[in-house]
């Protein structure tokens, strides 16, 4: 086995050229098309989001309805609609959408301005409370209006976007006035707008944005109240010199992500120092086994390190999806594979248990033990979770593959086909067949336009303790593997037809946290691939919630199920007592009662003590 160094700065493979065929997630992707999308956009008329534009154009009276950032959801809904018209092109939906994107623009204010709270509320308090949201609206209008225009062609939005990003701009900057956005998303955006237009002010922008941090510009609710303060919005220190997450756990994953995308869009890697060392400090001593961040409901963040409760755990469901946005951007970035575990880790346990399996009701909050009294709602006051969930999902095939000088690198193992052009220009066709994640057989299919010489990538997850590779049937051996930062690397002239057959062993594990995290002390977790498990009272009802503890050397066997859209569940046995686990993802899909992720554990026949 020999190890290699490639280069850094690897490019992603937008979800348009992804083509999914995976069981699981085109389950997912039709829900999210036929109900979550229809559920959101429903809420966002019953509840007055959609109308607001109306009232702010003048197009009809009343009051604003809600809360100051309500007009991010609608635009969320908006971005969601347009990748799922990117796979069809649904005349129907565009037309719905067309019509309220007519009501954003009537909106917009002859300068650029647009957030509906103030042009109705507060006209004479723009741009005096850096809480308040203003360009955290103005980020998702953005994105939603990128997306749009690549779905449709149209530019109505997205010169509602450029108009507002110019207004930004002529407001602040460097020479102009000061603004550190309460919450961050607007940064992100600014690189999206200048990769659709090729307009360089707006990376500046977003670039000057980041850099306002940590020198006492901020102003407003948060930094007012002193149990938050500004390391609650990540104000406390210049982001070069961050070192360690603090604060709300979305606004810092979405600050890490712009981060990121200021690297991999300017070429200055100023920034890799502090984004290898806050990743470090996040995902080593603040994160969830499955992916989610943010133990405290008190500043819907961080704490200390190693505090990760169970049962009050709030890992919001926001948090997850950022995690996966922060963590694909850091796989370009440095072309490591623990980045994309945990891109895998967040998207297949914290962020998909946000949305049930009937696809209209939803987590904010997603805790790792419950005693029957936490389920999924219709709705929130602050929909974030839903109308982002609306948004992800149909993106979710641009977490798969990238792009590097030597070939492709295949991120994430779900069934379907990728069409790739590599960095020589020439094409590409990955097919892959598999029943991952309840599976570790991997089948890949290479079809390059004609033969040519490349590196196929294909990751080795951490949770991987072993695997047996072949291409077109004949055996390679380990010692002949080539391993870069976690990849096995794949190097030969590749003919249309060749095949390669990756099968990564999948035991059911046992997971013992790291002492420090008193909450789990004593107690054990069960994974089985990418999958956390956990026990829900519906398949063990003779068991009372934390009443009973496992013994060491329990044995486990795999079940196969129709029931919860078809899933590979699990049977323990420890010679007393048989339980039965379910993928965390899905639990309270059923009849209520309780759940559990960390289990007591038993040695000698004793529950351990602490």
């Amino acid at each position: 086995m020999t190890t290699t160094h490639s280069q850094q700065g690897w490019q992603g493979v937008p979800f348009t050229q992804v083509k999914i065929q995976d069981e699981l997630w085109k389950q997912r992707l039709e829900v999210c098309k036929q109900v979550t999308l229809r559920t959101c956009l429903d809420k966002c008329e019953s509840t007055g989001r959609i109308s607001n534009f109306a009232k702010a154009a003048g197009l009809m009276g009343g009051e604003f309805e809600g809360i100051y950032f309500n007009d991010s959801d609608v635009y969320k809904v908006l971005e969601g609609a347009a990748y799922l018209l990117m796979a069809d092109r649904d005349p129907e939906l565009e037309a719905e959408i067309d019509r309220i994107i007519g009501l954003i623009a009537a909106a917009q204010e002859p300068d650029g301005y647009l957030t509906t709270y103030y042009t109705l509320e507060a006209p004479d308090q723009k741009w005096t409370d850096m809480e308040k949201h203003e360009m955290y609206n103005g980020g998702h209008l953005i994105e939603a209006a990128v997306a749009y225009h690549a779905a449709t062609g149209k530019r109505t939005l997205l010169d509602v976007a450029c108009k507002l990003a110019d207004h930004y701009d002529s407001l602040f900057g460097p020479g102009k006035r000061h603004w550190v956005e309460g919450h961050e998303e607007i940064e992100l955006a600014l690189i999206k707008l200048y990769h659709a237009t090729g307009e360089e002010r707006y990376w500046k922008l977003a670039l000057w944005l980041l850099e306002e941090r940590g020198h006492r510009h901020g102003h407003g609710a948060i930094w007012d109240r002193e149990e938050w303060g500004p390391a609650y919005c990540q104000d406390d220190v210049p982001v070069r010199d961050i070192e360690k997450v603090t604060g709300h756990a979305v606004r810092a994953m979405y600050l890490y992500t712009a981060m990121a995308d200021v690297v991999l869009a300017s070429g200055d890697r100023t920034y890799e120092d502090a984004l290898r060392k806050v990743w470090a400090h996040t995902v080593e001593r603040n994160m969830y086994i499955t992916g989610g961040i943010g133990p405290s409901r008190h500043n819907e963040g961080f704490t200390h390190d190693y505090d990760l409760p169970n049962e009050s755990a709030y890992c919001e469901t926001c948090a997850s999806i950022a995690m996966v946005f922060w963590n694909h951007r850091m796989s370009l970035l440095f072309g490591e594979a623990k980045y994309a575990d945990v891109v895998e880790r967040a998207m297949y346990n914290g962020a998909l248990a946000g949305i049930s399996l009937s696809g209209d009701r939803f987590f904010y909050v997603n805790p790792l033990a419950s005693q029957g009294d936490h389920h999924r709602t219709e709705w929130f006051d602050t929909s974030c979770c839903p109308t982002n969930l609306v948004r992800f999902l149909p993106s979710i095939g641009g977490y798969n593959y990238a792009v590097n000088g030597e070939g492709p690198v295949m991120l994430q193992f779900v069934a379907g086909t990728a069409d790739l052009t590599l960095k020589d220009g020439s094409r590409v066709l990955m097919k892959t067949v598999t029943s991952y994640p309840w599976d570790g057989h991997v089948h890949v299919e290479v079809e390059p336009a004609r033969e040519s010489e490349f590196a196929v990538r294909l990751r080795l997850p951490g949770w991987c303790r072993g695997a047996k590779l072949s291409i077109n049937g004949e055996n390679v051996a380990p010692a002949d593997w080539t391993i870069d930062r976690g990849f096995l690397v794949l190097s030969r002239r590749w003919q249309p037809g060749d095949t390669i057959d990756y099968v990564m062993e999948m035991p059911v594990q046992q997971v013992h946290a790291r002492p420090e995290v008193e909450a789990d002390r004593c107690r054990v977790a069960v994974q089985r691939g990418p999958l956390v498990y956990c026990l829900e009272q519906a398949d063990n009802p003779t068991l009372a919630y934390d009443e009973f503890a496992v013994r060491p050397g329990i044995s486990f066997g795999l079940e196969p199920r129709d029931e919860l859209g078809g899933i590979v569940a699990l049977t323990g046995f420890d010679g007393q007592r048989a339980y039965r686990f379910v993928p965390y993802h899905l639990w309270d899909n059923r009849e209520p009662g309780f759940m559990q992720v960390w289990l007591k554990e038993e040695e000698d026949g004793r529950l351990y003590s602490v």
